[in-house]
């Protein structure tokens, strides 16, 4: 991500709809297979891009907890929240022994990675047999837009495409879905709507700008969180994002 946009990713994270709805949407899949950590076998979870950090606190219910990621000022924003155990990626491997941890997350990740297939061979590496990634990425090339520049995407996925990569990688899926698909609508205008709107994409300005504090930013949160009633019983056909929930095959 752009440098720049860190301390407002800092400031938002706890708090945007977007953040929250995804959160309580990944927890909630998430906890349907992976239950809180027992104290006297603790689980080790990795979040690989872990950006400024929120959701590392979260995954601590679960595991003991390590984050990792590539730019200096996401580890300095971990530690502005009381998180030490988050390292500096230097390079395209994961520094850590085979069969290491029980959960990878990667979090709207692995479109910043140009060699997306070689990463998901290095979680692969790192998790334990029977181990599990969480990955999420965005949907749709018809969507690039400014958040994408802000964010240095590399790419926009379709679920066939993330799906072919993690069953190469050695991954056995066990759920495939798009997301953020009730409010699909008013974000593919807004974004469509950006390209055709004349000075609209001259500043780059990020998507969580549009969305301030307040009754509109806690329904958005709401109906987006909603959707995770039925992410746990569908796979939803369409939507903004991707999540995919997947096993390493022993």
């Amino acid at each position: 991500m752009r440098k720049e946009f860190y301390a407002e990713y800092f400031e938002l994270e706890d708090k945007h709809w977007w953040f929250v709805g995804r959160r309580r949407l990944l927890l909630k899949l998430l906890g349907r297979v992976f239950h809180p950590a027992d104290s006297d076998a603790p689980r080790e979870i990795l979040d690989v891009g872990c950006g400024t950090g929120t959701m590392l606190q979260h995954l601590s219910a679960y595991g003991n907890t390590t984050g990792a990621d590539a730019d200096a000022d996401a580890v300095y924003f971990c530690r502005r929240r009381g998180l030490e155990n988050v390292l500096q990626l230097t390079d395209a491997t994961l520094p850590f022994e085979p069969g290491t941890f029980d959960l990878v997350t990667m979090l709207d990740v692995l479109e910043h990675i140009d060699d997306d297939l070689g990463m998901l061979g290095e979680v692969f590496r790192v998790l334990k047999p029977d181990g599990l990634v969480l990955a999420t990425v965005p949907a749709y090339r018809f969507l690039w837009g400014p958040q994408d520049e802000i964010s240095l995407h590399k790419r926009r996925y379709r679920a066939k495409e993330l799906k072919a990569r993690l069953e190469h990688a050695g991954f056995s899926l066990l759920k495939l879905s798009y997301f953020n698909t009730l409010l699909f609508p008013f974000i593919a205008a807004i974004r469509l709507g950006r390209k055709i709107v004349p000075g609209e994409t001259a500043e780059l300005k990020s998507d969580f700008t549009l969305t301030k504090a307040g009754f509109l930013n806690q329904l958005l949160a709401s109906i987006f969180a909603w959707e995770r009633h039925l992410i746990t019983r569908f796979d939803l056909p369409f939507g903004v994002s991707i999540v995919a929930l997947a096993r390493k095959k022993r």
